[in-house]
């Protein structure tokens, strides 16, 4: 059996199935992305009947009514909607919204005797040999015998048959054919998606996410045309604070809402930890409320699909939309959201750099909606959610095969319960061999976005550790103001003596230290500047540190980390001082995590 069929229809009849709601134009309320000139070429390649392209459409299942009869399902638009989107809006009249959201009209002029189109624009306006506008014209709103007089009463002078027989091969732009590509709707979501990529190898990106975007905002029975909006709205609010009047002033029907109303607080708060897109909030949405992480099953719920029975029905339907509605509502209630955040900040993780994993983040959070729903204490709740944040990251839990893992820990912990399988997690990852071996190699790296790195840092921002060589400053106030990463062997004394960047570089040579110190020490061998500091400290100078005894200099040491063989360090001492450095900081991160 053909899993797709081509096919030519006429612009006309394209556009009839839009208008009639046949073809669902997902990204109608997304940015029209192409330059105005785009469209001209559109317009231009259809009147001179050259081939503009196939569109690609996938022909949702039918699905079982209530009463039994089969209601048959609309077809998405894969590929091709920037083209369908400029005919409507050069053909029909379409309004499109331009990057900042707001409405704009895309008029495409014509000349008759040159056979040229362009942008409207203002000289081209006041020019009388341009028909300003070829909508009225394709669309039947004029006759060929109006436009033509119209056209002659400017331009007395001109051959009027030669204008009349151009206008007419305008007119027939929507006799031109489409070539549409439709896929059958047994069809499967990655094969879609491997479909699409292998037609558009230099087109967008596209994944699971983006055909759930799609699904939702094609559909109007559930308002899943409007949670498309919350989502996309929601998204850039956090980004974009004025966006709010966007909202107001150019979505009136949207912001009557009660979908507005869940989410306009952002409008006047910041969050620059967890910054989510549309795929982190379907994501945590769907975990939250389905008990599942693959994105290829919540499209299937969202036609209907009844795994048993391998049917489609719109009770399913109707229900899996009605459970999205209030997992999109768990997530952008304020109150969810700004808890959350502050629990990943009370970890330690206080900047989104430190955080590698944001699906580590959004799995966290779907976690904490979960345990919340089902009435557990919120203390208990908050345990649970930080010791799973912190394990996923150290172990990269979601680093590969993501939505897999997500669908597994969410089903294990459905059935199990969080106490249960976290424990078994611990087990089976954290076990001693991890703490001994594991995240001592893991820390024997020189990339900074290194998840045991980060977490250490978190760590120290979590037991509010003390800067190196600090008196006053904290790791966590330097990371969050303009402190500097220092090598503790600095990178220019090491490089005189031959070492790479890969061994210079490695983040168990690093500290947290303020700025001023680090370029008062600049090159300098560790034993020397570590001699100094001590002189300073006899001799109660402030230079190289605001540290006043020799006591709380060997205290900052050990609260950093640092072995105490660093005051007697050379490059000779390199490799063996990280050896040690790295089960220091080992042990750190062990006792942090089980403290949390």
């Amino acid at each position: 059996m053909a899993k797709y069929s081509v096919h030519q229809q006429p612009v006309e009849t394209l556009l009839s199935w839009i208008k009639s709601g046949e073809i669902a134009i997902p990204e109608i309320q997304r940015p029209f992305v192409w330059k105005a000139s785009k469209v001209r070429d559109l317009i231009d390649s259809l009147y001179n009947g050259y081939p503009v392209g196939y569109i690609i459409t996938w022909q949702n299942p039918n699905v079982k009514l209530k009463n039994g009869e089969i209601s048959t399902g609309k077809k998405i638009l894969i590929d091709g909607q920037q083209r369908i989107t400029a005919l409507t809006a050069a053909i029909v009249g379409l309004r499109v919204l331009d990057k900042n959201y707001k409405e704009k009209s895309i008029r495409i002029a014509f000349n008759p005797l040159k056979e040229e189109f362009d942008v409207l624009n203002k000289a081209i306006e006041n020019d009388v040999k341009w028909i300003n506008n070829i909508n009225p014209i394709i669309n039947d709103e004029i006759t060929i015998s109006e436009a033509r007089r119209s056209y002659m009463k400017l331009n007395p002078d001109d051959d009027e048959i030669e204008v009349e027989r151009k206008i007419e091969k305008l007119k027939k732009i929507k006799n031109k054919y489409v070539g549409i590509i439709e896929l059958d709707h047994s069809l499967d979501i990655d094969t879609v998606t491997e479909i699409f990529i292998r037609i558009n190898q230099k087109g967008a990106k596209l994944s699971n996410a983006d055909f759930v975007m799609s699904k939702i905002a094609s559909d109007e029975e559930h308002e899943g045309n409007k949670m498309r909006k919350m989502v996309d709205y929601f998204c850039r609010l956090i980004a974009d604070k004025d966006f709010n009047k966007h909202i107001l002033d150019n979505d009136k029907e949207f912001a009557a809402h009660s979908f507005y109303k869940q989410i306009k607080w952002m409008s006047t708060k910041h969050d620059n930890l967890y910054i989510p897109d549309y795929i982190d909030v379907l994501r945590v949405a769907f975990t939250h409320k389905f008990n599942r992480g693959k994105f290829s099953d919540l499209v299937a719920l969202l036609s209907g699909r009844n795994f048993k029975t391998r049917s489609f029905e719109v009770s399913i339907a109707s229900e899996s939309y009605n459970l999205l509605a209030e997992g999109l509502k768990d997530f952008t209630n304020q109150t969810n959201y700004e808890r959350f955040i502050m629990i990943v900040q009370s970890t330690g993780l206080i900047s989104s750099k430190l955080i590698s994993s944001k699906n580590s983040l959004n799995f966290s959070y779907a976690l904490y909606l979960k345990l919340r729903s089902e009435g557990m204490d919120d203390t208990e709740v908050q345990t649970y959610v930080k010791k799973w944040l912190i394990m996923s990251l150290l172990i990269g839990r979601y680093s590969g095969s993501s939505e897999s893992m997500i669908d597994e820990d969410i089903k294990q912990i459905d059935e199990k319960g969080i106490d249960q399988y976290l424990k078994q997690m611990e087990e089976n990852r954290l076990g001693d061999n991890f703490w001994e071996f594991g995240i001592v190699n893991d820390l024997e790296t020189s990339s900074k976005n290194n998840n045991a790195y980060n977490v250490y840092l978190a760590a120290q921002c979590n037991s509010g550790t003390t800067a190196f060589l600090s008196k006053a400053h904290t790791v966590k106030s330097l990371l969050e103001q303009r402190g500097d990463i220092h090598h503790l062997f600095p990178k220019k004394y090491l490089s005189n003596h031959g070492f790479k960047p890969k061994a210079y570089n490695q983040v168990s040579n690093f500290a947290v230290i303020e700025q001023s110190i680090n370029i008062k020490v600049g090159k300098m061998p560790p034993e020397d500047y570590m001699q100094k500091v001590k002189t300073e400290i006899e001799e109660t100078k402030v230079n190289l540190t605001t540290i006043t005894s020799l006591q709380g200099l060997e205290d900052n040491l050990r609260e950093n980390d640092i072995p105490i063989s660093i005051c007697n360090s050379t490059f000779e001492d390199y490799e063996s001082f990280l050896a040690e450095r790295r089960q220091l900081m080992a042990k750190r991160i062990k006792a942090y995590y089980h403290n949390l």
